[in-house]
């Protein structure tokens, strides 16, 4: 009992009178003063983000709420469909499905990229002091070739979005005007070109690609980049929970399904 390791979390402190937040005050500093974006910032790095992390950050979160009629948006909505007094359920149906990454690249037809953690991953690995003074080419050209042998580079190429993920140049553009347009940006812009080079074909960069590099500018470990994707997806699947209930497709794809696979053929 001696040893044992005291509990502790810095994050929350909650009186009958008062909450606060990394030291803020909920109703008095946050309420009113603060958006989402920014909170979810406040949580992740213990303080508000200044104007230009603000922009940037918030930009990032926002690229990643919508991607249409996916596989993810479906499992929320036919969750819902079965479980209509649960929305919770549905949600946390469509958020097991996003994976990683939110956009499938091509290197091949049978090689694809990782997901925007691994990209964060890979440029924090590569280049863990961001002010170092290194050669970014040069590193740029090592993982190519590296990655070359074993694997596909994440953060490159899109199955649809060909020859260019038009996401990307103006989440860089928002970057660059805010003062995030530093060396992992360089770096995963110069990944890209090294591999196009090696690959011969067209590789852009994906929107998680430019998301990891932009966050990897922002300071947030590699390891949480993932948590921006659950937060913003989240607010996508209630949106399209809520045009389930209005305007319903589910019980559609159900009896097509069950109708086009035989399950129950039509008229039987």
């Amino acid at each position: 009992m001696a040893n044992r390791k005291k509990l502790k979390s810095e994050i929350a402190r909650i009186k009958p009178d008062e909450i606060r937040v990394h030291g803020l005050d909920l109703s008095r500093d946050i309420l009113g003063r603060v958006n989402l974006g920014d909170m979810a910032f406040l949580e992740i790095k213990k303080r508000l983000p200044t104007l230009q992390e603000s922009v940037v950050f918030n930009a990032i979160a926002v690229a990643l709420v919508e991607h249409g009629v996916s596989a993810n948006a479906l499992a929320a909505r036919l969750t819902y469909t079965g479980a209509p007094e649960a929305i919770q359920a549905a949600v946390a149906a469509g958020l097991l499905g996003i994976g990683g990454g939110m956009a499938t690249g091509m290197v091949s037809e049978e090689r694809k990229t990782g997901s925007m953690e691994n990209a964060a991953c890979m440029l924090q690995e590569l280049l863990p002091e961001p002010k170092a003074h290194v050669d970014l080419d040069a590193l740029a050209h090592r993982v190519v070739q590296d990655y070359a042998k074993t694997r596909v580079i994440p953060g490159l190429g899109h199955h649809y979005h060909v020859p260019i993920d038009p996401r990307t140049p103006r989440l860089f553009e928002i970057a660059r005007e805010n003062g995030f347009y530093g060396p992992y940006v360089k770096l995963m812009q110069l990944i890209a070109k090294r591999a196009e080079e090696t690959y011969r074909e067209v590789l852009p960069i994906n929107a998680p690609g430019a998301i990891a590099a932009i966050a990897s500018e922002l300071g947030v470990p590699w390891q949480i980049v993932r948590g921006i994707t659950v937060v913003a997806r989240a607010i996508g699947l209630v949106g399209h929970i809520l045009e389930e209930m209005q305007y319903p497709m589910s019980r559609e794809l159900q009896v097509r399904a069950q109708e086009e696979s035989g399950t129950y053929p039509r008229g039987s």
